[in-house]
């Protein structure tokens, strides 16, 4: 119970009691009788009696009455007590209403659209129970042709039973006909595999028989050997015409051109046209000549082609190659010889004067001291057309009409197995960045370092 209010109770009952006892004192003196006063002692003494007996009674009566007090100060604090549980759980159901309320409002609005929803689904279900009845009365009608129908289906239903009996006698036929004819086709399976088989075989022996073919006539014109003036006629039709000019700022020797017959000859990757390096303007001597401009061309067939680049042999710098491209390969229509994978498969070899115009038929023999170059055996040449005397700068073919070098002199033949470069001169009207002299004078070096029998 709260305290203030407990307070005002005991408040209330205290001035209860005294004001109880002061009314009791009143009424007490006032119905006693007037005595005489020579009376007084005594009757004031009984009076005196009473008034305790009364007390004591009164006191009793108000003890009993505080007890009940007590009792009901108890009972009302329980009871206020419980009254504060249930004004919580009011409060609690108060606040859990209001949630419902408000739910119900957010139901209410839901099931007002849902109404005016159902409103329109109803107008729309009004249509749509007038196309289904439409339709129950087609279905319906459709029930009467299918009954109609079934009822005759019923009567073909014997004739197809004695039917069925008879298609099932003559598939019992079908079937022993088909497991023969089964067998039939495997055995014939296994026939047509066994046939072709043998046509693959035979096939396969068609086509090693080509092949072999092939190479046999492959191999018969790589060993054949042609005649010099087979080679020779070759080589008049597939020469190519070099011209190059270069050009230094003087007084004396600032031009000098050359021109040259040479090849073109493929590596299986790249095609380069190969002369010796007396047939250009250049010279390998100290001090080197420093060139300004360096230019030229390639012509064959009604062909012409800029010489892009000249590049010095690696194993003999006397040899120079030049490059071109496929497109300009293309351009200079003639035959692009071959390098000789077996260089040494004939003794003999024909040699040809690319700008003297001779050719002839000699022996070469291999030099163990020097295994990149062959010696030309003089005492064998056997000339066969023009003043032959072999030189510096003659091609030397292979029997079979392949490459097999460049004289480096007029003794050692180089062999062209490849073409990799010691130095490299681009060609332009302005070659002056590329100190051609410095690398002229260089290569002279290398040259002196070479066998007395090289040089």
């Amino acid at each position: 119970m709260n305290r203030s209010i407990l307070i005002v109770i005991c408040d209330f009952l205290l001035l209860s009691l005294l004001t109880f006892s002061t009314d009791f004192s009143k009424v007490a003196s006032e119905s006693a009788p007037p005595t005489a006063k020579p009376e007084a002692a005594t009757n004031q003494l009984d009076s005196g009696k009473d008034l305790a007996a009364v007390m004591k009674l009164a006191l009793d009566d108000e003890q009993k009455r505080r007890a009940l007090l007590l009792q009901e100060l108890e009972s009302t604090r329980t009871s206020a007590e419980e009254r504060q549980k249930q004004l919580q759980a009011t409060e609690q159901q108060r606040a859990d209403l209001q949630q419902q309320f408000t739910r119900a409002q957010s139901s209410i609005a839901d099931l007002n659209q849902q109404v005016r929803a159902s409103a329109t689904d109803a107008t729309i279900s009004k249509e749509k129970l007038a196309a289904m009845e439409a339709e129950l009365q087609k279905r319906a009608a459709e029930a009467n042709a299918m009954q109609q129908q079934l009822t005759s289906l019923s009567q073909s239903n014997q004739a197809a039973l004695s039917e069925k009996q008879q298609l099932a006698t003559k598939l019992q036929v079908a079937e022993v006909e088909k497991k023969f004819a089964t067998e039939q086709v495997v055995a014939m399976k296994e026939q047509v595999k066994v046939e072709r088989e043998e046509k693959s075989k035979l096939a396969d022996s068609v086509k090693s028989l080509a092949t072999n073919s092939t190479q046999l006539v492959q191999e018969i014109r790589e060993n054949r050997p042609l005649t010099p003036n087979t080679i020779f006629d070759e080589f008049t039709a597939s020469r190519v015409r070099a011209n190059f000019a270069a050009f230094r700022s003087g007084l004396f020797d600032t031009n000098k051109r050359k021109e040259t017959a040479t090849i073109l000859v493929s590596d299986g990757t790249n095609t380069f046209a190969v002369c010796h390096v007396e047939d250009t303007p250049l010279t390998f001597w100290v001090p080197g000549t420093q060139w300004e401009s360096l230019t030229g061309n390639l012509n064959r067939g009604g062909g012409q082609v800029a010489i892009q680049s000249l590049s010095f042999h690696l194993q003999d710098p006397r040899i120079v190659f030049m490059p071109i491209s496929s497109s300009e390969a293309r351009q200079l229509p003639g035959k692009v010889y071959r390098l000789s994978n077996s260089p040494f498969k004939f003794q003999d070899a024909v040699l040809v004067g690319a700008g003297e115009g001779y050719y002839g038929e000699c022996k070469f023999e291999i030099d163990p001291n020097l295994p990149t170059y062959v010696k030309l055996d003089r005492n064998l040449v056997k000339g066969l057309f023009g003043k032959f005397n072999p030189s510096r700068g003659d091609l030397v073919f292979s029997k079979t009409g392949e490459v097999l070098g460049i004289m480096a002199n007029s003794t050692y033949c180089l062999l062209l197995r490849n073409f990799e470069p010691s130095a490299t001169f681009d060609f332009g009207p302005d070659v002056r960045a590329q100190k051609t002299g410095d690398t002229l004078a260089a290569l002279y070096s290398v040259i002196q370092q070479f066998p007395t029998k090289l040089q």
